[in-house]
């Protein structure tokens, strides 16, 4: 055997490089002594001859070194020999380009005899690249000495390691970790084409009926499959050696995350003849077929029924049906490749005049003419408007959290704003240079105040004041503002039942509800015709079920307001009652109208609908729960010198300001922004003082017929009369607590400020100090407004308490209503609302 490397010493270096050209140096040297004999000069005769002895001394001495050299290279393969022949694993002693030189038995049985040949060559069929990892360890043991890596075979893995020979051969010994069990046949002899894929998609072993069909061995899923990624279960296309052709994908887990995949010949469908297809056009299932190139070749009568065309046998199936997020064809032609096959797919069918939506599966089959497909369809549209309804209400419900959110920020800053405003106000009178502005600035800081109202109008967050109503009455009292805004060629026609029932409502929210529809009406009737408002006692046996409500079996009375405009399209009428949403054009409406009666509506325990008919007229109908004797609030008495009316500057989509110039010269007009009070000889009258400022008063006496409210707790020291109250002020909004506490002081209070509830627990150690009343918001970091006043009254009982807060009351009332001597007062409030609260809680 002979070895040939490279040597560590240069002397031996040079010579293996000579070793192959010393016959010419012994050619040299026999000719250079031979010319010397012959030569007559002495000199130069003298010259052939030493030239002639140099190359013979060196043929000498390079023969001796490679001897010296093989001596020792014979030696190490002596030793390889002796410890290696026996070892189990095979092993392998190559040169530094590779070339085997020795293999041990084992080496023998499982590679045949390789030598001259090289271990790259060797193991190709092991694992992918092995060239490449030869190579890596190879570099890596000239640098340490030694090196090995762990191979992961089809089964288990193998572990290759090299060490460096003197010399520098290279030994290599490869362990085999592989289980096999015994009579197990291996893969790579069976007839199915199979590979081995690692995690990352590199393909680990391909056996010989793979490498057969593909034409090689490939290492990467994208050399095989023309579509990745590949799914078990389907029908995929392999780029075979002669083209492209279908195989049945089978997938089966391994270990590691490596996976063995098996291609199996593609199913073939079942064969269906003409006969069948007759009869299939009884079935009362909806079935189609189509071509390769989706034309649809049959189609049973159901089918043709649900697309909405008789004449459906003949066109593209992509003419038919359209909202499938891709090309039908492509669709189509996965199917036609096994791909995908069974899966529900939803569309919607063009030719139908209303929407109709379609679950199509699609399945291969066989008939006389080649393979086609079937697609078996079924109606979807409830599902799809379920849907539709199920996303609407999560939309409409998370733009109501929006809205209450935003609300209590914006009221602090409100609150801020209009209370500086006031304080600036104050001492100044019309003739004053700054009263314009500072106007300005108060009416600005309303109209933001009734947006928010209208965002929580719209959200259900609003606080509302409800009452017993007779709904004759009230809306008697509102038609004198109704006329003015409906106008002149407009006519407006109340149709009242005979003795209508009271409701239990909000009366200046109801009044805002019946101003926008009726408004809304004006507008979709172009200023001309009649609007109809009518009312009635409605008794419901059954529940009524309507849209996405369900109204309960009981006594209602119901509002409705009744157009001859326009009318609402089909398609819009769903969206009708979403915030921002109008129908008018650019500029002259802002959508919120109609989203702030569904919320005052809906907040108030009743239930509105629409029923439209485009080109004849749209009608709004209101339900509301009619008002037992058991309730708890009295019919309110309807005042009707100083009724006061707010209608918001965006009722039914449209400012105010449009309509007041129909009113007469003695009406006094008053604009407060966002709001248009109108108030005559003729007006009514609106509800009581603490309605109009937004208190609602918890120790108001209970109604007759029910159980007497508990005693209140005393004060715990004689109130001052009329100066130098005490006020416990305790609001972490700075600028807030700024104004409250000068227009407090303004009026002969003294104010003791606290920016949160455990500085004002501390102020309260005090024993000496006397308290007449808490002015507290409700929502702070730390302790709350209701927890920090319910443990201050433990030492205090009967101080008075008034709550502030940006958030509805609802938010306030369950823990006021454990709070003796407390109103709520909500944000925004002006110098006179709060200073007027805190005098009445002191008398």
């Amino acid at each position: 055997m002979s070895y040939v490397d490279v040597s560590s010493n240069p002397l031996t270096e040079i010579a293996l490089r000579l070793s192959q050209r010393v016959g010419y140096l012994l050619l040299l040297a026999v000719l250079s002594v031979s010319a010397a004999w012959f030569v007559a000069l002495p000199v130069l005769g003298l010259s052939l001859l030493l030239i002639g002895l140099t190359f013979l001394a060196l043929a000498l001495t390079v023969m001796a070194l490679c001897a010296l050299h093989q001596r020792r290279q014979d030696a190490m393969i002596r030793m390889v020999h002796h410890v290696s022949d026996h070892d189990g694993a095979a092993s392998f002693a190559t040169d530094a380009d590779g070339m085997i030189r020795y293999q041990n038995r084992a080496a023998t049985e499982a590679f045949g005899d390789q030598l001259g040949a090289t271990l790259a060559g060797a193991v190709k069929d092991m694992f992918a690249a092995p060239a490449s990892v030869l190579f890596r360890l190879q570099n890596k043991a000239q640098a340490k000495g030694a090196a090995y890596e762990d191979v992961v075979l089809r089964r288990g893995h193998v572990r290759l390691s090299v060490h460096v020979m003197d010399g520098g051969g290279y030994l290599w010994r490869m362990e085999d970790f592989g289980e096999r069990g015994q009579g197990t046949r291996s893969a790579e002899h069976i007839s199915l084409p199979m590979m081995t894929v690692s995690k990352s998609g590199t393909i680990l072993f391909m056996n010989e009926s793979a490498r057969r069909l593909l034409g090689g061995r490939e290492t990467t899923l994208d050399r095989v499959f023309s579509d990745l990624p590949v799914q078990a279960g389907t029908v995929v296309q392999v780029s075979a050696r002669n083209g492209p052709v279908p195989a049945f994908v089978c997938e089966l887990e391994i270990s590691a995350g490596r996976r063995e995949i098996y291609l199996l010949p593609p199913p073939g469908g079942p064969v269906i003849t003409d006969e069948e297809w007759a009869f299939i056009e009884r079935l009362p299932v909806p079935l189609i077929k189509l071509d390769t190139g989706g034309v649809i070749v049959l189609a049973n009568r159901r089918a043709r029924a649900l697309l909405g065309d008789e004449a459906a046998i003949g066109t593209q199936l992509a003419d038919q049906v359209e909202g499938l997020g891709r090309p039908v064809s492509e669709w189509l032609r996965e199917a036609h490749a096994g791909r995908h096959l069974g899966r529900v797919e939803v569309v919607r069918a063009v030719k139908p005049d209303e929407d109709v939506f379609l679950q199509i599966s699609l399945g291969q089959v066989a008939d006389d003419t080649g393979r086609a497909l079937v697609a078996v369809l079924q109606d979807a549209t409830e599902l799809k408007t379920l849907e539709a309804q199920f996303v609407q209400s999560q939309k409409m419900e998370a733009i109501g959290q929006l809205a209450g959110g935003v609300a209590h920020d914006f009221n602090n800053l409100l609150t801020a704003i209009s209370g500086h405003c006031d304080l600036l106000l104050l001492g100044r009178d019309e003739n004053d240079p700054e009263y314009s502005d500072l106007s300005q600035i108060h009416q600005n800081a309303n109209r933001a105040a009734a947006l928010v109202r209208q965002l929580l109008a719209f959200s259900r967050k609003q606080t509302l004041c409800p009452e017993k109503l007779a709904l004759t009455d009230s809306l008697s009292d509102l038609t004198h503002l109704l006329n003015r805004l409906v106008g002149e060629k407009v006519s407006l026609d109340l149709d009242h039942d005979l003795d209508l029932k009271p409701i239990r409502a909000d009366r200046r929210q109801l009044d805002q509800v019946i101003m926008n529809l009726v408004v809304n009406a004006r507008d979709a009737m172009n200023g001309e015709g009649e609007i109809r408002v009518e009312t009635r006692n409605v008794t419901i046996d059954q529940p009524l079920h309507r849209d996405r409500a369900t109204v309960p079996p009981g006594a209602y009375v119901t509002i409705r307001v009744i157009d001859q405009g326009t009318g609402i399209p089909a398609d819009k009428l769903s969206k009708i009652f979403e915030p921002f949403f109008t129908t008018k054009g650019a500029g002259k409406g802002t959508g919120l109208g109609l989203s702030m009666a569904y919320g005052i509506v809906k907040q108030m325990g009743g239930f509105i609908f629409v029923d439209s008919i485009p080109g004849a007229g749209s009608t709004f109908t209101l339900y509301f729960p009619v008002c037992q004797d058991t309730d708890q609030l009295e019919l309110a008495p309807l005042d009707t010198e100083d009724e006061q009316v707010e209608l918001s500057e965006a009722v039914g989509d449209d400012p105010i300001r449009d309509t007041l110039d129909a009113l007469s010269a003695n009406d006094q007009i008053l604009l407060d922004g966002a709001s248009a009070s109108v108030t005559g000889a003729e007006g009514a009258a609106s509800s009581d003082a603490l309605a109009r400022n937004g208190v609602v008063d918890a120790t108001a006496a209970a109604p007759p017929g029910l159980p007497d409210a508990p005693t209140l707790p005393m004060p715990t020291h004689a109130l001052k009369d009329g100066k130098d109250n005490i006020v416990l002020l305790v609001e972490d909004e700075a600028p807030v607590r700024a104004f409250a506490s000068r227009a407090l002081r303004m009026r002969g209070f003294t104010v003791l400020e606290a920016e949160n509830a455990e500085e004002a627990l501390k102020t309260l150690e005090d024993t000496t100090l006397s308290v007449d009343v808490f002015v507290t918001d409700v929502i702070m970091p730390g302790m709350d407004g209701p927890t920090w006043v319910a443990k201050a009254l433990e030492d205090r009982p009967g101080v008075k308490v008034v709550f502030v807060s940006g958030y509805a009351e609802d938010s306030v009332s369950e823990h006021q209503s454990r709070i003796p001597n407390s109103v709520f007062l909500p944000k925004p409030f002006s110098l006179t609302d709060l200073t007027a609260t805190v005098q009445r809680q002191l008398h």
